[in-house]
């Protein structure tokens, strides 16, 4: 069901060698980008008119409009199973906990007296945030992503996600993003939902699209998606800011003989539900404990859901394996090097171990932190960085959706103190006039000291 990488023995290697014996899902945007140029331009010449061309070769939607009415959203909140509102608002409340106390605070720096450098943070003017809704619906991804971007005080924040087909003959619901997406829209404010999917959902985005039925374009996009979302955003990047271009999800788990076998099978495959190919990964010094494992999948791969469609190509392929390494000492090295989106650790003295981990979009600290906790009730952001992307990017949080501004405010004195420094460095540059610029204030010549 899932295969073994033997890594114990001879000495790792470093880099990018130790990467290359590792497990990943094959994942080619560059390819990808090619197929969504096309549909980028459509949506840019032809709005609207593309967005419902798409829905029905796609989604296997006819669309009348793309713009969701508000009275869907307050409708699909009235109808909402009262424990799943329970379960959104209890997610809700424990990501503000955690992104409110993200915010950075305006700070001013004296450099000398007269003086100052500002750095102010201020939020994108407007952000598109994108909810998938393929294979399965994700109103936590509408939590994980409009929390953060509030919190922030973006403004203007728009949401886009899949039209779905009609559940029977005349469903009032067919051809908008999934009621229960657009209820987690309604209990966070978010009143501007598009029923757009893919590629063309980021284009809406990105170009805007006008009429009565159109969308403002936006300076950001954010949100997990497929490889066509992922392409698009790369298409766009420049033009737009972007989060990350996801890729498949990943989990990995440190472990040692401590871990339960239980926990640790049920974990990969809580991960492994998600798309075929998603990558389950454990990483032990326990051969006893690999066993274990490979004994406890089976009967729980078999009590589950979407085994034969999702979780058995996804254990099984290349992406997912058993590492077995000498000591907990290589794993960290081993787990590192991977950069997983999610790293469980379960070891003795977790907390010690993951205090070293480097590389990871979030961790997960013993066995009372699995990886599901984190995707809906932990606090923490669940988008997050896929691919190996944790050794150099972080998953979501208020400073996505932030700006750095320095203000430099600086007086006569203070000017004239440093201009034989600036002129000096102008000219080592060969670009004499930036140092003119500074001599003009002082009557062109350069200040004694």
């Amino acid at each position: 069901m899932i295969s073994r990488i033997d890594l114990r023995g001879d000495a790792l290697p470093e880099g990018a060698a130790l990467r290359d014996l590792l497990p990943r899902a094959e994942f080619d945007v560059e390819a990808a980008l090619e197929k969504v140029r096309p549909i980028c331009e459509d949506v840019h010449h032809r709005g609207t008119a593309a967005l419902i061309d798409y829905a029905e070769k796609f989604d296997g939607v006819t669309l009348t409009q793309v713009r969701v009415p508000r009275a869907a959203l307050t409708e699909a909140l009235e109808q909402l199973d009262p424990e799943v509102r329970a379960a959104l608002e209890e997610s809700i409340r424990r990501a503000r906990i955690v992104h409110r106390a993200q915010r950075r605070a305006e700070h001013i720096t004296q450099v000398v007296p007269g003086g100052t450098v500002t750095e102010k943070w201020v939020p994108v003017e407007r952000v598109g945030l994108y909810a998938p809704g393929g294979r399965s619906v994700y109103p936590s991804s509408v939590i994980m992503n409009v929390v953060p971007a509030q919190e922030a005080g973006v403004e203007s924040i728009a949401l886009a996600s899949p039209p779905q087909k009609p559940r029977f003959a005349g469903d009032p619901a067919g051809g908008r993003p999934h009621p229960t997406i657009l209820a987690a829209c309604a209990l966070l404010g978010i009143d501007e939902v598009y029923a757009a999917g893919g590629a063309q959902a980021v284009a809406m985005f990105a170009y805007g699209t006008s009429g009565p039925d159109g969308c403002a374009p936006a300076n950001m996009v954010t949100g997990p998606g497929n490889i066509w979302v992922a392409a698009a955003k790369r298409y766009f990047t420049g033009r737009i800011g972007i989060d990350t271009e996801a890729g498949p999800t990943e989990i990995a788990v440190l472990a040692d003989d401590t871990a339960d076998p239980v926990h640790v099978a049920a974990d990969l495959i809580s991960q492994a539900e998600h798309d075929p190919m998603a990558a389950a990964v454990l990483v032990t010094d326990s051969p006893e404990l690999a066993d274990a494992v490979e004994k406890e999948l089976e009967p729980q791969v078999a009590a589950t859901k979407h085994v034969a469609d999702r979780i058995l190509p996804a254990l099984g392929g290349k992406q997912s394996a058993i590492v077995l390494v000498d000591d907990i000492e290589a794993g960290l090295r081993v787990v590192n090097a991977y950069g997983a989106e999610h790293l469980e650790v379960q070891t003795t003295g977790a907390a010690a171990v993951a205090a070293r981990v480097r590389n990871a979009g979030a961790i997960f600290v013993g066995p009372w932190a699995p990886v599901s906790l984190g995707d809906y009730c932990a606090g923490s952001n669940h988008v997050l960085p896929t691919g190996g992307c944790a050794c150099h990017s972080s998953g979501l949080s208020v400073q996505s959706f932030l700006r750095g501004i320095h203000i430099v405010d600086y007086s006569r004195d203070a000017l004239a103190e440093v201009t034989h420094h600036v002129v000096t460095l102008a000219e080592a540059e060969d670009l004499p006039a930036h140092g003119a610029a500074m001599k003009a204030r002082f009557g062109w010549k350069v200040p004694q000291r």
